[in-house]
């Protein structure tokens, strides 16, 4: 089953004060008992320097939206959606399985719901990125997911990203990034990936929400080709 946290009383929907265009990301960790010890630790730092590096862009600042969903034992989303002034940075804990396929039905969904909310306040938006991170394999079914995830991109609902830790199954995070293939982090670099993935938002909360997104930050955090 779904948990949801509740972080404090903001609202999300800020958009009288607020009413740039959002561009909004998923994070979906992997929080299984297998990313105990160094890697929960350095993502968790990773996960500290994220909102601090997008703020130094008074316009990403605006823009970017986040959202955490986690699985390790059952799947929770940690963060609704909020700009990076109301992005709390909640210490992960690393137990239990992989229900990797539940996670990203619910971060879809997460996705669909608030594409939902812009349009019904009028608020343009850059299309959403999925970004998934795991070490392992998926202890539930994700038959759905390979499904659903490379219809939503091929549909341009979302930008799929998958990035596989040391003892990642990448053969099976290649069957749901069809579109980029699955990247395997150095080490547990967590930190250059989130340093990465600020300068990826920051650049495309810049351009104007109909185009398509221009070649992104030189990748220093993956085995490429790997």
């Amino acid at each position: 089953m779904n948990d949801q946290i509740d972080f404090g009383n903001f609202s999300n929907d800020d958009f009288a004060d607020n009413p740039e265009p959002r561009c909004p990301c998923v994070l979906v960790l992997d929080t299984s008992s297998s990313m105990g010890g160094a890697p929960i630790q350095e993502l968790n730092a990773g996960l500290q320097l994220f909102p601090q590096d997008v703020g130094q862009d008074d316009l990403a600042a605006k823009r970017v939206e986040v959202a955490i969903v986690t699985f390790g034992g059952h799947v929770t989303q940690v963060q609704d959606f909020t700009t990076v002034d109301n992005f709390m940075g909640t210490p992960l804990t690393a137990s239990g399985g992989t229900p990797m396929g539940e996670a990203l039905e619910l971060a879809v969904q997460m996705v669909r719901d608030r594409k939902q909310t812009y349009k019904d306040n009028y608020i343009k938006y850059f299309r959403p990125w999925i970004f998934l991170i795991t070490d392992g394999a998926p202890t539930d079914s994700i038959e759905r997911a390979q499904q659903f995830i490379p219809d939503g991109e091929n549909a341009k609902e979302f930008i799929f990203f998958a990035v596989g830790v040391e003892g990642a199954d990448m053969s099976t995070l290649a069957t749901l990034a069809t579109k980029q293939a699955p990247l395997k982090l150095k080490g547990v670099n967590f930190r250059e990936l989130f340093r990465w993935l600020s300068a990826s938002m920051q650049q495309v909360s810049g351009e104007e929400t109909s185009q398509e997104t221009r070649a992104l930050p030189q990748l220093t955090w993956a085995e490429v080709g790997g």
